[in-house]
């Protein structure tokens, strides 16, 4: 299996692009085949893959499963969870075209259930808004760690994927500097996405070297993880939506208020921003070697 021509959808939120294929089976992409779909060059051109599979709890739509540039495996993606929402609203699971509309569906994920609510009134094409229930963000405190011989903060928190958090004010060189060094540190064996965050009155600039890709123009969970943050230590409010300034655009995060069951530092939030068919097409299957 992982062999066969594949027919996949083009899909981008905020410039962050994905490879959207509905299989029956997980095997039915290898992570070798899905960083040959991403190769910018060679391939389709993607930060990663999402595979739409048959859902395996009630109540859900589908179940994503993500396969990053380099074949890695992330729990969660934000970006793409949107995608994968807008096209099950429009397409369904099995591309079954249906009216365009504003439809509320769960999704399964490795980092556990997802509530999308999209909302779409332009058929197959152009952009939606999707609003997802990122459940909750559990911020785990500050962390040093030695980089170069010196030491760097960073805030730790989990938004069903690994994030560390620097505030300040940030090139483009520091992030390509700090970036896969914080991402590989032995302070996360698990590796981590890394968010270079600037709070500026009610909302925040932010760039994220995510963890199997580098820099993209916008990461969703990495909003969410910084914005859980900055209202943990009161720079930000809780229950407002909170501007996240991302290279590829915007994305509206609200932190709300702790509920009596949200102990160790978890945070419910939502996440609200836009996702787009670009194209559609056939991935042959590989040629035979030898």
């Amino acid at each position: 299996m992982g062999d066969e021509a594949l027919n996949f959808h083009k899909y981008e939120g905020l410039g962050n692009d994905f490879v959207v294929v509905e299989l029956a089976d997980e095997n039915g992409v290898s992570p070798d085949r899905a960083s040959s779909i991403c190769d910018r060059r060679y391939g389709v051109g993607a930060d990663g893959v999402l595979l739409v599979l048959p859902a395996r709890a009630d109540g859900c739509a589908a179940r994503m499963r993500v396969i990053n540039a380099d074949g890695s495996i992330p729990e969660m993606c934000g970006n793409g969870v949107r995608c994968v929402a807008l096209h099950i609203a429009r397409c369904g699971p099995a591309g079954a075209a249906r009216s365009p509309a504003n439809r509320t569906l769960t999704l399964e994920t490795d980092a556990g259930t997802r509530t999308c609510t999209v909302e779409d009134g332009t058929g197959v094409d152009g952009e939606g808004f999707v609003t997802v229930d990122m459940g909750v963000v559990r911020v785990l405190g500050e962390r040093s760690i030695d980089v170069d011989g010196k030491p760097v903060r960073v805030h730790v928190a989990d938004a069903g994927n690994p994030h560390a958090v620097l505030f300040g004010t940030f090139a483009r060189a520091d992030v390509e500097r700090l970036g896969p060094r914080i991402a590989t540190h032995p302070a996360f064996p698990r590796g981590t996405n890394v968010g270079f965050a600037h709070v500026s009155g009610d909302a925040v600039d932010l760039v994220v070297w995510e963890r199997g890709v580098g820099i993209t123009l916008a990461c969703g969970t990495g909003a969410c993880a910084t914005a859980a943050v900055a209202c943990a230590d009161g720079l930000l409010p809780r229950d407002a939506s909170i501007a996240v300034h991302l290279p590829g655009g915007r994305l509206d995060v609200t932190v709300h208020a702790r509920s009596a069951a949200e102990r160790g530092g978890g945070q419910r939030v939502t996440m609200r921003g836009p996702a787009r068919r670009v194209f559609s097409g056939t991935i042959a299957r590989p040629a035979a070697e030898g």
